[in-house]
């Protein structure tokens, strides 16, 4: 990208806020274990597709459990705290997932690792609406979603070299880069939870409010249709390519391009998202998550996978920093993690429905019925989110900058 739009694209944002996205980058270089925790039960240990996925369901279960608490974590004890607690406590475990053989005890430490590894991440969202100013927002998060994928695009690719030499390996370097992760939030990033929430003078706070907020809660259903299609990727998606004859390291490098497009095109993407009204953007990416999903049940081979991958990366792109940016105008300062925790949720009941629903069509019924089931998601996805883009508006309209966040919502930052 030409360096005056880069430089455009990121000054402006506070030192802390890179300290936050270095970490993030760290943290995601090593993300060996999720992505191939299907492949690893079923070629490593011997297990069928149904108990594979039931296990990777239950890591989604934990996840679904570690919204909400994390939220809460985040608004009363603190952002810092938290993301330092869940980053050593997940460490723990993903140590101990590696030494586990039966699988009464892997189905346990699956679930409590699915909770710890997800219990920072409200935390960190809300610390870049602490952060960072309402109009700079959905740069913000597109840039720190950009760090995520700069490091998965590299660790899909060590994750299947190191996969070869010894599977172990994987649990050992994810549990590395997670300390790691902390470490520097411990070193680098202060508390920023707004002083008022912070006191202890403040009045009480209603935690429970995200989940009575109608607009807030319909955008969290909508996200989730798609999330279930997103959780496929690190279980459905590799067993099916897998049934078709393609190798670990082969998935590695297919997987790859997801983070290797969002690393070129999202910040190119960024910008251009601001000046489109929000619901139309969440609506293309819904149906393009659909759609990429949908192309392995016409095309099961190498080229057919890639181009899959790629349409939905595209969709991921476009919905990723948007979302969390509604999510920030929506939430009270107060709140912001509640209502990142809150939203959270639909990635959690994605990563929980997602494995064990898809493993089922799948070992039942087939790739071709799987996929065009997601393809039926990304659809309903797109006309839910043109549907309550009108309501949003209004809500918004009520905000402390009002005015302001409906500029937002608009595409006229």
């Amino acid at each position: 990208m030409p360096s005056r739009a880069f430089r455009s694209l990121v000054q402006g944002l506070p030192r802390t806020y890179w300290y936050l996205w270095t970490a993030m980058l760290i943290n995601r270089l090593g993300g060996f274990l999720f992505t191939f925790l299907a492949i690893y039960l079923t070629q490593t240990r011997g297990f069928s597709i149904a108990v594979a996925s039931i296990l990777v369901a239950l890591y989604g279960g934990g996840s679904l459990a570690a919204g909400p608490l994390g939220g809460v974590l985040a608004d009363r004890v603190g952002r810092r705290p938290t993301m330092l607690l869940g980053a050593v406590l997940s460490a723990a475990a993903m140590l101990t997932l590696g030494m586990a053989r039966d699988v009464r005890y892997l189905a346990v430490v699956t679930a409590v690792l699915g909770l710890l590894s997800d219990l920072g991440r409200p935390a960190r969202m809300a610390a870049v609406a602490d952060l960072v100013e309402p109009k700079d927002r959905t740069r913000a998060y597109g840039l720190l979603y950009w760090a995520s994928n700069l490091g998965f695009a590299g660790a899909s690719v060590l994750a299947g070299l190191v996969a070869k030499l010894d599977p172990r390996l994987l649990f050992i370097g994810d549990a590395m880069t997670t300390l790691l992760f902390g470490a520097v939030i411990y070193l680098l990033v202060p508390e920023t939870l707004p002083s008022r929430a912070a006191s202890t003078l403040a009045p009480p706070i209603d935690l429970a409010k995200p989940y009575r907020d109608g607009v807030f809660v319909a955008f969290v259903f909508t996200q989730m249709l798609v999330g279930f299609i997103f959780f496929q990727d690190s279980s459905t998606l590799p067993l099916d390519m897998t049934a078709h004859g393609l190798t670990m390291a082969e998935y590695g490098r297919l997987n790859a391009i997801n983070g290797v497009l969002i690393v070129l095109l999202q910040p190119l993407a960024t910008r251009s998202l601001m000046r489109i009204r929000r619901s139309r953007v969440l609506a293309v990416g819904a149906l393009l998550t659909g759609v990429g999903f949908y192309l392995p049940a016409q095309l099961p081979t190498i080229g057919g996978y890639a181009l899959g991958i790629s349409v939905w990366t595209i969709g991921e792109i476009l919905m990723s920093p948007v979302a969390s940016a509604v999510v920030a105008d929506l939430a009270p300062a107060e709140l912001r993690g509640s209502y990142q925790g809150a939203f959270h949720l639909c990635w959690g009941m994605g990563a929980l429905l997602g494995p064990a629903v898809g493993g089922y069509l799948l070992q039942n019924y087939g790739g071709v019925r799987l996929w065009e089931f997601c393809l039926l998601l990304g659809f309903a996805g797109a006309i839910l989110h043109l549907l309550l883009g009108p309501a949003r508006r209004i809500r918004l309209q009520l905000a402390l900058d009002g005015p302001a966040a409906v500029q937002r919502e608009d595409g006229h930052p």
